[in-house]
């Protein structure tokens, strides 16, 4: 995927708390709902609410998304 499609999902995804399926450059998969989506060179980051656990937040960065896919 490209960088624009990844950040285009993750941004729907996020304005209406829709699950998502992320797999990393090292194949590790993570399912959540994005909470924030941060594009600037300084962060560069999305954090996810994982499924199930709603007192948790995972910090994941978008140089290491490989694909995401809308659950």
């Amino acid at each position: 995927m490209t960088y624009e499609q990844i950040v285009a999902i993750l941004g729907y995804a996020g304005g209406h708390e829709q699950g998502v399926r992320i797999t990393t450059s090292n194949r590790t998969e993570v399912v959540g709902v994005p909470t924030s989506l941060d594009t600037h060179v300084t962060a560069h980051e999305v954090y996810l609410r994982p499924v199930g656990n709603d007192d948790t937040e995972i910090a994941i960065s978008l140089g290491q998304i490989e694909a995401v896919e809308l659950l």
